[in-house]
């Protein structure tokens, strides 16, 4: 192969080349997602939605001490198994004595994880006491309280919503909003 202009392989690498440069900084999330796709399907996983979801899902009070692990499906009727579509097994990561709690709160996990799938994907959770392999990921300091005027504005613009679940997200989403420019401006400083 020669390095020529002409030669194709090398307008077409550098033409990728190109559309990077261009594309500028991509998130990082996209990037691990598909790195990390093959070693999802590997353990049951589809995606890797139910480990970015996770977090939100069990939420703070299980975030730290529970891992989903494993999605087991079963048997197909070409597999030899039932017919007809059957919910999977989730099995989940948890630390010492939570596991207890965990459980009580299987429910509603069921039902978190079932919602962000869209259909009934999961059936039931199954619970091993193993420990976390904890990601050494920065935890983001906690953004400050936002000034009373401008709580009671954010108070005022949401108040005409009626569903209460939408206006508390919108709410919360305005003061994070508030506090971040607060902090942007006082690095600017």
């Amino acid at each position: 192969m020669s390095d020529s202009p002409s030669d194709p392989s090398v307008t077409n690498e550098a033409n990728a080349l190109a559309k990077r440069r261009k594309r500028g900084a991509q998130p990082i999330a996209d990037l691990i997602g598909g790195m990390l796709a093959p070693a999802a399907r590997k353990r049951g996983f589809a995606s890797v939605d139910l480990f970015a979801y996770w977090p939100d899902i069990v939420g703070p009070s299980f975030a730290d001490f529970t891992q989903p692990e494993r999605l087991s499906w079963p048997r197909r009727l070409e597999d030899g198994g039932e017919q007809g579509f059957e919910p999977a097994t989730l099995t989940v990561r948890c630390e010492g004595a939570r596991a207890l709690l965990l459980q009580y709160e299987e429910r509603a996990i069921v039902e978190r994880i079932n919602a962000i799938f869209g259909f009934r994907a999961i059936a039931k959770l199954r619970i091993v006491q193993m420990p976390i392999s904890h990601i050494g990921l920065a935890r983001r300091a906690p953004l400050p309280p936002v000034p009373e005027a401008t709580e009671r504005q954010l108070k005022q613009d949401v108040a005409g919503i009626e569903d209460s679940g939408l206006r508390e997200a919108l709410l919360k989403l305005g003061r994070a909003i508030k506090a971040t420019q607060s902090v942007k401006a006082n690095k600017q400083m």
